[in-house]
């Protein structure tokens, strides 16, 4: 069952013409949308199936500096400023809470790896720390398990997947932004030049636009689109899943994270909980092409890793790998991605929970859901161009990070694609870095 999104009411045609075009309607493609239209930029949004209908709606909601990479944590500060605005330049609460983020070791040898991440910021100006076990029970009480000791970062925080996408869209329509949903992007139009091609325009399932920048924000589906063209990018797929309960009285404010499972209050009243020492791994044809490239990954995270074999693999077969502006895309034959939710997996995560906070004996599951992240080799987005093709833009590849970091992500983008000075150093985001 898909989390229920706050609606939006938009387009049903697209315009000839415009300055960007940006394809993909999840939260880093509106929240560019939104900085661009807050600019004066005449933009469109072009979402295959329905605005955030996938991982942007389907995350836990987390908003963490802690444990991101050292080089990628001035993107995560940058949005931290910017979460805390979104309400007055929305008009909407989009649930941001900065209650913070507190991590927990079961066992002593798993805070080497707190630490270690500690040490590696230290000249970042951050407020994580080191936790004892005694200052965990203290901090989140009624607890029944004795940790080994933990990291919490006070300045984290958390906010609604269902509301914050709808409210950054709803901005950007009322500042001159066009969304338009099921309506997918087939391909780019370009013209030569001496350096290589030149984006015109594009074509649609509803015929051409004109313009004179593509930003492609499509997530889990932007290594099919720039496949098509020749381009690869290398992004592989990995299955989350989560669950929501009915509001219950529970033990912090704080968003918790154990190695077998997470939980964080909602706005409603209720808890979102997931399994955080599982994902789901369905083998497709991609891991063979891009096996090598995540062999440390692979290795490091091997226990997390529910590698299965079975339709997964032959629906993404049946999906073109190349086609004509005139053909249907395999952006129309699936609208949503909607992985099925391991049952075992969630039911691992409840037990856990129970054990280490038996108040949740009493939880109620309302909703439970799976979500498919594009994880990258590095586990960082790509942000930025491509040699060769003037005029487009890649904001993708994510890796399960791009709600917390969706602000800052998308003004970065927009800066880009305007030439200005970037809210962030760009560099550790380049294309070619693979």
């Amino acid at each position: 069952m898909a989390p229920e999104i706050a609606p939006v009411v938009t387009a049903t045609t697209h315009p000839s013409s415009t300055s960007v075009v940006v394809i993909g309607g999840g939260i880093v493609g509106l929240t560019t949308a939104l900085t661009l239209a807050e600019r004066g930029i005449a933009v469109t949004v072009l979402e295959k199936g329905r605005l955030a209908g996938e991982q942007s709606s389907r995350n836990l909601g987390w908003i963490r500096k802690t444990s991101r990479a050292a080089r990628d944590v001035p993107m995560a500060l940058a949005s931290d400023r910017l979460w805390a605005q979104m309400q007055q330049r929305t008009g909407s609460d989009v649930g941001y809470r900065q209650h913070g983020i507190m991590f927990a070791a079961a066992k002593p040898a798993e805070m080497v790896a707190h630490e270690k991440w500690l040490a590696s910021v230290a000249d970042l100006g951050l407020d994580s720390r080191i936790l004892t076990g005694a200052e965990i029970a203290r901090m989140i009480p009624g607890g029944a398990k004795d940790w080994a000791g933990g990291i919490y970062t006070p300045s984290d925080g958390y906010a609604e997947p269902t509301l914050a996408s709808s409210a950054i869209a709803k901005a950007a329509i009322a500042r001159g932004a066009v969304i338009v949903e099921n309506c997918a992007v087939r391909t780019l139009t370009r013209v030569k030049t001496a350096g290589g091609t030149k984006v015109t325009g594009l074509r649609t399932e509803q015929g051409e636009i004109a313009c004179d920048h593509v930003v492609l924000a499509a997530g889990l589906w932007s290594r099919k689109f720039l496949g098509n063209m020749g381009v690869s990018l290398p992004t592989l797929p990995l299955d989350c899943f989560a669950m929501q309960s009915a509001p219950m009285d529970g033990p912090t404010e704080i968003a918790f994270g154990a190695p077998d499972f997470s939980f964080r209050k909602r706005a409603d009243g209720g808890f979102t909980i997931c399994q955080r020492g599982a994902v789901g791994s369905p083998l497709v044809l991609d891991h063979a092409l891009l096996g090598m490239k995540y062999l440390p990954m692979f290795t490091e995270g091997r226990s997390m890793l529910r590698i299965s074999l079975g339709r997964e693999f032959f629906e993404d077969l049946a999906l073109k790998r190349r086609w004509s502006p005139d053909a249907r895309s395999p952006f129309e034959k699936i609208r949503t991605k909607d992985p099925r939710v391991n049952e075992a997996i969630n039911a691992e995560a409840i037990a856990n929970i129970k054990a280490a906070w038996p108040m949740f004996d009493a939880v109620e599951i309302k909703a439970s859901w799976g979500g498919t992240m594009d994880i990258t080799p590095d586990s960082l987005p790509v942000i930025g161009g491509i040699a060769g093709i003037e005029g487009l833009t890649l904001s993708t590849g994510y890796s399960g990070h791009g709600f917390g970091t969706a602000p800052a992500a998308g003004q970065l983008t927009a800066d880009l694609v305007m030439g200005l000075d970037p809210i962030v150093d760009p560099a550790p985001y380049r294309f070619d870095r693979f």
